[in-house]
């Protein structure tokens, strides 16, 4: 599994908040749909389901907005770990997203979880996006 997905999945939600799309189809992989699981529990996204074609499958993302106006529910998702920087965090000098308001996806030798389970459960790690 290499960032390169999880860039490419964020990149597709951001563009499909900023032109209000109603769902975003990316591909399934194991990080992606615990990426996705992760925004469902958080309240960010509405829902996720797999597609499966054969050999290849894909998640189709319902993205969540609030409003007259539609606005989305994510407004800014932000890449921290790259290929070629990786970010580490012990979970005593976790940082909070906005002070709290925003939401670190962290992968840790537990799964992926939030900065705030990750604290609560006592376990650092690598430190993927922040989405507020």
């Amino acid at each position: 599994m290499t960032t390169d997905t999880i860039a490419d999945m964020l990149t597709r939600i951001r563009n499909a908040n900023l032109a209000k799309h109603q769902i975003v189809q990316i591909p399934s992989t194991k990080m992606t749909r615990n990426i996705a699981k992760v925004l469902l529990d958080e309240g960010l996204i509405t829902s996720a389901e797999e597609l499966k074609n054969g050999l290849k499958s894909s998640l189709l993302l319902s993205l969540k907005y609030t409003g007259k106006e539609r606005t989305p529910k994510i407004t800014t998702i932000q890449r921290n770990s790259k290929s070629g920087l990786r970010v580490y965090s012990g979970y005593k000098k976790m940082p909070r997203v906005l002070g709290g308001f925003g939401t670190a996806i962290v992968s840790t030798s537990r799964g992926l979880m939030t900065d705030q389970q990750a604290r609560n459960e006592g376990v650092g790690g690598e430190l993927l996006c922040y989405i507020w």
